[in-house]
């Protein structure tokens, strides 16, 4: 179990795809390739058969497209707000440059130093953004910082780190086959895990040029992961009871805010689902 909660806490996911650059540079294959074919010979390589077409690749080899964040901050009062983070904000132009993704979002985590709260994070999410940053030529000085010891300040490379909590490691110390997915420990718990897309799904939607599906998709994965998170805490004795239940409330508000707002009705969806399996967990 994860020892505390910070006042700054960012909840997230990241998705990517197999990326069409690396696989022609590592398969010395034509600059004309399409980039499906280039994916398929990279699942290929990585050892895809009619059981696993799109088997796990290294994520060095894959590019991020889209990272996405649930804000927790405790104000001044004492009580917490929460915020929509996600990038890219636009599904064309300059923002949608994987560079300026894994930048902005280490160079945020470096000035605000949030507790970090990811599933299959540090194997996963975590790795990809640092091997994509290095091989971006990015410099980030304050996210690699390393205090001499690691209870003297942030440290996001210590294992059982404080500030890089992966909730998967918590379910289960150890690892294995035994392992709860996201969606599995999300589902059992009456809280929405995979809707209509799933991993698989992504790649085939980045093919088509439909980067706002993947963002509606990885905003969705980042509400599931805080709200297994304020399960854990709970669980754990960092939230009674009644906080536990104020702050689900805080989601609902937010999912509804921002379809309201800025138009997400995939989380109007959401809530529809939690809705359901709340009642079917019951």
């Amino acid at each position: 179990m994860f020892k505390n909660i910070k006042k700054l806490v960012w909840a997230y996911d990241a998705e990517w795809v197999p990326d069409p650059k690396a696989g022609r540079l590592l398969y010395k294959l034509d600059e004309e390739t399409p980039d499906a074919q280039v994916m398929e010979r990279m699942w290929q390589e990585g050892g895809a058969d009619e059981n696993n077409p799109q088997p796990y690749l290294k994520t060095v080899m894959c590019r991020l497209v889209s990272i996405a964040a649930i804000q927790r901050q405790v104000n001044k009062d004492g009580w917490p707000s929460l915020r929509l983070l996600s990038m890219p904000r636009e599904t064309t132009g300059p923002e949608t440059e994987e560079k300026t993704i894994v930048g902005k979002f280490l160079k945020a985590m470096g000035e605000r130093q949030p507790q970090m709260v990811g599933y299959n994070s540090i194997a996963a999410d975590m790795r990809i953004l640092v091997q994509r940053g290095i091989i971006h030529g990015l410099s980030m000085p304050a996210f690699c910082r390393r205090p001499n010891k690691p209870w003297e300040g942030v440290d996001y490379f210590a294992k059982g780190s404080d500030f890089n909590i992966d909730l998967k490691d918590v379910a289960t110390p150890g690892w294995g086959q035994g392992s709860p997915s996201l969606n599995e420990m999300a589902t059992l718990s009456g809280i929405p895990g995979k809707m209509e897309m799933d991993g698989e799904s992504v790649p085939p939607m980045w093919l088509e040029g439909r980067l706002d599906r993947i963002i509606a998709y990885n905003e969705t994965d980042a509400v599931t992961t805080f709200l297994v998170w304020l399960r854990m805490a709970h669980f754990g004795g960092h939230l009674s009871t009644s906080q536990y239940e104020s702050e689900q409330e805080l989601v609902r508000e937010l999912l509804k805010s921002e379809a309201e707002k800025n138009g997400k009705n995939h989380l109007l969806d959401y809530l529809t689902e939690w809705d359901r399996l709340q009642k079917a967990t019951s």
